[in-house]
C-alpha cells in the first residue's frame, strides 16, 4: 500500500479573489500602472520643453519688469510659480482620470468631483509653497557656497527631511484626513500588548478617517521622535477583525523595531547628495556649453527648470533602487508581524482582504514590480506565511 503524497501548498497567486475579481484587480493595476508611465513623461517631456526652449526667454521676459530685474530672488520665485502652474494645466486631465474617474470605475472612490477638486486644489496649493521655499533656498545656498553648493544643500536638505518627518503627521496630513486617538478599548489593550517593550507607546496609535473619499484600507507608520505614530484608517477598523488589526499594528511596530525611518532618512541624504552631485556637472556642462564659464555664485535664474528636470530624471532613475528596500523593509516587517503574533492565519486572511478591498493585483508582473513597487506583491506575501 503507498503512502499518501503530501498535500500540494495552497496556490495564493490569486489570493483568495475569484476569477471576476482578480481580472477587475488586474485590469486597474494595468490602467493605473499606464498612468503612472504617462505621468512621468508628462514630467519629462514638460521640463525638458521649460529648460530648453522656455525657459531663457521667460526669464528675459520677467528681467523686463523692474522690480524683478532688480530682485532675482523675486524673479526666481516668479519663474517657478509660472513652471508649476503650467505643470498643473498640461498634467491635470490625466490627474483627473486617474485621481477621480478611474477610481469611481472600480468603485474606490466616494468623492464627489467637487470634493476631488477641492483636495487637488489643496495639495497643488501645499506643492507651491513647498517649491517655493526648497527651490528659493537651495539658489540661495548656491549663490552663497559657489560650487561646493551640492555639498551644503545635501546637509540642508537632511535637516528638512527630519523636521518634515516630524511635521507630517502633526500639521500636514491633518489638512487632509480627519486624524484622532484611537478610541477602541480593548482593540488599545490588544495593540498596548504588542507594543509593550518596543520603545512605540500606546497613544502613539491613530485612527485617520478615510471613509469619506474612499473604500480602501491602509495603516502607516509616520513621523520622528515624539510624533512618531501608528495610524490606522477608519476602513480597516470597520472591516477587518481584531486579530487581522492586530497583526497589521506588528507590521507597522516592526518598522519601527527595525528602524525603517531612520535608515530611509540616512539614505536620502546618499540620494539627494548624489542627485545634486550630478545637476551639479549638468549645469557645468550646459552653462558652459556656449563657450561661457558658469560661475556658481551668480548662477542664472534660467537654469531653474534644468534643475528641477536633472532631479525629477535623477528620482525616476533611482525609484527601482529605493523600491527595493523599500520591499526589503516590507518583508522584515512582514517577518517581525508573524514572529510577534504567531497569528499566521489572521495575516493570510488579512491581506486577502487588502487585496478584494483595494483591488490589488496579488501577483503582477515580476519586472514592473521591480521597477515601480515599494511592497511585495501580496500573492508573494501569503506564500512567505505560509512557509512558517
Amino acid at each position: 500500500m503507498s503512502e499518501e503524497e503530501p498535500a500540494a501548498p495552497p496556490d495564493h497567486t490569486s489570493a483568495g479573489l475569484d476569477r471576476e475579481q482578480l481580472t477587475e484587480a488586474k485590469q486597474y493595476g494595468r490602467l493605473g500602472l499606464i498612468c503612472d508611465l504617462a505621468d512621468k513623461g508628462i514630467d519629462l517631456v514638460f521640463l525638458a520643453l521649460m529648460a530648453l526652449v522656455v525657459a531663457r526667454p521667460l526669464d528675459d521676459g520677467l528681467a523686463r519688469w523692474s522690480i524683478l530685474a532688480d530682485f532675482e530672488s523675486l524673479r526666481l520665485v516668479a519663474l517657478l510659480l509660472i513652471t508649476i502652474l503650467l505643470h498643473v494645466a498640461v498634467s491635470f486631465p490625466l490627474s483627473l482620470y486617474s485621481g477621480h474617474f478611474l477610481e469611481h470605475r472600480f468603485g474606490l472612490s466616494k468623492q464627489t468631483f467637487r470634493g476631488w477638486l477641492w483636495r487637488y486644489t489643496k495639495r497643488c496649493t501645499l506643492a507651491v509653497a513647498f517649491s517655493a521655499v526648497i527651490f528659493l533656498g537651495l539658489y540661495w545656498i548656491i549663490w552663497l557656497t559657489g560650487p561646493w553648493w551640492w555639498i551644503v544643500a545635501a546637509g540642508g536638505f537632511f535637516v528638512v527631511s527630519v523636521v518634515l518627518g516630524q511635521l507630517t503627521p502633526v500639521l500636514i496630513m491633518p489638512l487632509f484626513h480627519k486624524i484622532e486617538k484611537l478610541d477602541m478599548p480593548e482593540l488599545s489593550q490588544r495593540l498596548n500588548r504588542l507594543a509593550g517593550g518596543t520603545g512605540l507607546s500606546i497613544e502613539g496609535v491613530y485612527r485617520i478617517v478615510l471613509s469619506e473619499e474612499t473604500v480602501k484600507a491602509n495603516a502607516m507608520l509616520a513621523g520622528l521622535g515624539r510624533t512618531r505614530r501608528v495610524l490606522l484608517g477608519d476602513t480597516l477598523l470597520a472591516d477587518f477583525t481584531p486579530e487581522e488589526i492586530e497583526v497589521i499594528f506588528a507590521h507597522e511596530i516592526g518598522h519601527h523595531v527595525c528602524r525603517h525611518i531612520r535608515k530611509m532618512i540616512l539614505s536620502g541624504m546618499v540620494y539627494i547628495a548624489a542627485g545634486f552631485w550630478l545637476c551639479h556637472g549638468l549645469l557645468t556642462a550646459w552653462v558652459d556649453w556656449p563657450g561661457q564659464s558658469v560661475d556658481f555664485h551668480l548662477l542664472p535664474v534660467y537654469t531653474l527648470p534644468m534643475v528641477m528636470f536633472a532631479l525629477t530624471a535623477f528620482a525616476m532613475l533611482l525609484e527601482p533602487v529605493q523600491n527595493f528596500f523599500s520591499r526589503r523593509f516590507e518583508r522584515q516587517s512582514d517577518r517581525y508581524a508573524l514572529e510577534r503574533t504567531g497569528a499566521k492565519e489572521a495575516y493570510i486572511s488579512a491581506f486577502q482582504k487588502l487585496a478584494r478591498q483595494n483591488k490589488d493585483d496579488p501577483d503582477p508582473h515580476p519586472l514592473e514590480v521591480l521597477l515601480f513597487h515599494g511592497h511585495p506583491p501580496i500573492a508573494e506575501r501569503l506564500a512567505m506565511a505560509e512557509r512558517r
